[in-house]
């Protein structure tokens, strides 16, 4: 197969293209396109044969539940057979945007699209190109992380053709994405709503809105939210996350790198700008200001991605406060990373 490659301009949206597009996913066939989050791989949500399709090409374990991706609210009531009030009051206030929300599936959705469970997740995204394919499609569409299953997401359309080339029919080209995480995954089939996964939207957001939120719960005995597998994100090279703060934790990162290059091994660092020019020794890419979380969260997925490029085969990262975007973000390093005693 070979994998057609369109690219469009965000700011300007291509209607041309867009519908050369949207006939691919009528057509029951895959195309990876840009959202706010990162690059999610489409298909029907209505077609099972089409859904399929996606866990074959990324390699994706059918007990992984995706997500189903909107363009109008009123396809809420389509999808899900309960709309609860503050279902509504989270779209008004988050939607388009990088939030999911977890609801009782309505009897048009397929098992293969829920992993069997009886909730439903949904999202609009906040981006031009695929709320305009949503639409000339004129279905919702599923879009998973348009990556191999399990390794780093994607944030710019050379990404997606480093996992996916000849697996997939078309890949839109829409420029780097803006939130560089996957969208927040909020259940609010339960009281009080409950976080399944950190993302776009931070939990301070949401508490503005809705008061009382719960993170987290009994996740890893299920699969309810995408992205609650205990290994994911991963690059090619081993990851070690040193979580330690300020001092102690450029002590543990110089110690760590000192230990695994004498070992022979190349080794990256991925630091904070305040802390780049601690690690002159060693091989630095920087993800951001530690202040600056919104550019972290942008720059993370790449930089793990420049580093396998350049054949690194251990990368040492610096931890993150979590709050805010912070959270989002020390969640896929976590998952990303193995344990310093395991390398």
């Amino acid at each position: 197969m070979k994998t057609k490659i369109l690219k469009i301009n965000p700011k300007r949206i291509d209607l041309v293209k867009i519908k050369l597009a949207a006939e691919v996913i009528k057509q029951g066939n895959l195309v990876a396109f840009p959202t706010e989050t990162v690059y999610g791989l489409g298909a029907d949500a209505l077609n099972e044969k089409a859904v399929g399709k996606i866990f074959k090409s990324k390699g994706r374990p059918f007990n992984d539940p995706l997500i189903v991706h909107i363009a109008d609210i009123k396809e809420l009531y389509r999808l899900s057979k309960k709309i609860p009030p503050v279902a509504l009051k989270l779209a008004e206030a988050f939607w388009p945007g990088p939030l999911t929300l977890v609801l009782r599936k309505s009897e048009l959705v397929s098992n293969i699209v829920t992993s069997g469970l009886d909730t439903i997740a949904i999202r609009m995204p906040a981006d031009n190109i695929a709320l305009s394919l949503i639409r000339e499609a004129q279905t919702p569409i599923v879009a998973p992380s348009a990556n191999l299953f399990g390794r780093t997401s994607p944030t710019n359309a050379q990404h997606v053709a480093d996992d996916l080339n000849g697996k997939i029919q078309m890949i839109v080209d829409g420029g780097k994405t803006k939130v560089g995480v996957e969208s927040t995954v909020l259940d609010i089939t339960t009281k009080p709503a409950r976080v399944l996964r950190a993302g776009g939207i931070s939990v301070e957001q949401l508490k503005e809105v809705i008061g009382e939120v719960k993170i987290g719960g009994e996740l890893e005995k299920n699969f309810c939210s995408p992205g609650r597998l205990k290994s994911h994100y991963s690059p090619r090279a081993r990851l070690i996350l040193v979580e330690e703060k300020e001092e102690a934790q450029v002590e543990e990162v110089c110690r760590l790198a000192s230990e695994y290059k004498a070992q022979g091994f190349k080794v990256g660092i991925m630091a904070k700008e305040e802390n780049q020019d601690r690690y002159n020794r060693f091989k630095v890419k920087v993800i951001g200001k530690g202040s600056e979380l919104k550019t972290c969260a942008a720059n993370l997925f790449a930089v793990l991605r420049n580093f396998d490029k350049e054949g690194f085969e251990i990368i040492i990262a610096e931890g993150l406060e979590e709050q805010g975007l912070g959270l989002a973000i020390m969640d896929r390093l976590r998952k990303a990373a193995v344990s310093k005693y395991e390398c």
